[in-house]
């Protein structure tokens, strides 16, 4: 059997022994195999060749004169780390065979010893350079995608130690320093943010897997009026097998451009909104003072067709004013002036200014009065959230239906829960219900007008005081909205 399966491969080997016949049989024998070999009658000498030349397997005894064996097998290991060291000796002790693994021994033959030994044991250090040669290849494949990737790539072992990065991560960080292969995570960077998804990761329990993502702002991209960098870190365990957490991979994206056209839609929409409002508010006006025959005395006909212009001008005021409102959020806005507020007052006022709409449709709609605490809160804000649901609640039940409004106490959170006994939700449209835009419709609710913006505000004004809306609905029966909010 040959001891190199692969003939195209001649494995380069250094024999370091301060004995000739050692030396010369070793060549002999490993030369006939195929192997380029040199030789080396001293640890001095041979430490001289390995600084200039890299060996795929360096046999090296264990007792010579000067430099040693050991010494020999721990600079293999500073300096060619893909090399696989073999040690010849006659003199191997317990002691000895722990401490040169320790340098980084793959294997020993011990004096003397045969033509097949050493082949055997050489086979299988050659078999062992192919698969660290292999791996080698991988690492450097992969460094190079990782490389040339626009994101930044982050790899970081279970102590949070760096063992791939790429140079689109530098920049994205701003880290102008030293190499960072196996240096701690501190060294690259202190964003609690960043440091504290990859702890995250880190944290979960085997066979566990989790998405963290942050949006983190490291530095300026320079002078001028848009010079912040924004971008967007994701992270995620990679695991063993067993499911075990071996360390974290985050990517880093930069989202700058994304959210400088963000603004910009913001501007737009806000810009857009502020100036239909001003003569849509006019034409109502004037279609009022037509209605109220001020300009003279309208025919059945004619009312009725202005009535229904209005009803449509007025959901267009409606829907400048909501975009308006979703501009003051993106903007941070929409919260302006907290204060000790108390939410029964309002839903009182509301039911009242409300109550000649359900009316119109013959809908009970009614307060049950709690002793709720006082919360910290927008007050306009808490008007438009509770008025949209009441709104909602009256426009999507039918005549004769009934809408309550009630308050309790739930742990450390003021509860307001608005429910109804109208058309209900289907159970596939409720997740998407507080999308911007999105309405549920159904043959009962289609002809309902409405922008889809009304929960989305609820839903982030809501968030903004720290606080949690949810809904439960069934089709026909009806639907129930829960707000939570932290007390004061």
């Amino acid at each position: 059997m040959a001891l190199i399966e692969d003939q195209t491969y001649q494995p380069k080997i250094l024999v370091i022994d301060d004995e000739k016949r050692i030396r010369d049989g070793c060549f002999k024998i490993l030369i006939k195999e195929n192997c380029l070999v040199e030789m080396a009658e001293s640890g001095e000498m041979g430490l001289k060749m390995l600084a200039e030349k890299h060996y795929d397997i360096i046999l090296t005894d264990l007792m010579m004169p000067g430099i040693g064996g050991m010494e020999v097998l721990a600079k293999v290991r500073e300096q060619h780390p893909d090399s696989v060291s073999i040690v010849i000796t006659g003199f191997a002790t317990l002691e000895h065979s722990i401490e040169a693994m320790k340098k980084g021994a793959f294997d020993f033959i011990p004096k003397p010893f045969t033509p097949d030994q050493l082949r055997v044991v050489v086979s299988k250090a050659v078999k062992m350079t192919r698969t660290l040669q292999d791996i080698a290849t991988e690492r450097t494949r992969l460094k190079t995608i990782v490389n040339y990737l626009a994101g930044g790539v982050l790899v970081t072992d279970r102590s949070k130690n760096i063992i791939l990065y790429n140079p689109a991560l530098l920049r994205m960080l701003g880290y102008e320093g030293d190499a960072l292969d196996d240096q701690p995570l501190s060294a690259l960077t202190a964003d609690e943010k960043l440091t504290g998804i990859i702890d995250g990761i880190l944290e979960l329990n085997i066979g566990e897997f989790k998405v963290l993502s942050a949006e983190i702002e490291p530095h300026g991209k320079g002078e001028g009026p848009s010079n912040q960098l924004y971008l967007r870190a994701q992270a995620v365990p990679f695991q063993n097998r067993s499911g075990e957490i071996l360390g974290s991979v985050t990517i880093i994206d930069d989202i700058t451009h994304l959210k400088e056209l963000d603004e910009m839609k913001s501007a737009f929409v806000s810009m857009v909104s502020h100036e239909i409002r001003s003569p849509l508010s006019t034409v109502l006006s004037q279609i009022k003072i037509l209605m109220d025959g001020l300009a003279g005395e309208l025919g059945a006909k004619q009312a009725d067709i202005l009535g229904k212009i209005s009803r449509k001008v007025q959901g267009l005021v409606e829907l400048s004013n909501e975009l308006l409102d979703i501009s003051r959020i993106e903007a941070g806005l929409i919260v302006q002036d907290k204060k000790q507020v108390q939410l029964m007052d309002i839903l009182e006022s509301l039911v009242e200014f409300i109550q000649p709409r359900a009316k119109e449709k013959n809908i009970a709609l009614s307060l049950k009065k709690a002793d709720i605490p006082l919360i910290n809160a927008d007050i306009k804000s808490m008007e438009e959230v509770f008025s949209n649901l009441i709104t909602n609640a009256i426009i999507y039940t039918p005549e004769g239906g009934e809408v309550t409004v009630e308050g309790e106490v739930k742990g450390d959170f003021v509860g307001i829960i608005v429910s109804d006994t109208g058309y209900g939700i289907a159970p596939d449209e409720i997740p998407r219900i507080f999308e911007r835009f999105y309405r549920a419709k159904t043959e009962k609710t289609r002809n309902i007008v409405g922008t889809g913006l009304g929960l989305p505000i609820v839903k982030s004004i809501v968030e903004s005081h720290n606080g949690t809306v949810k809904v439960e609905s069934k089709e026909g029966v009806g639907s129930t909205f829960y707000v939570r909010l932290p007390i004061s």
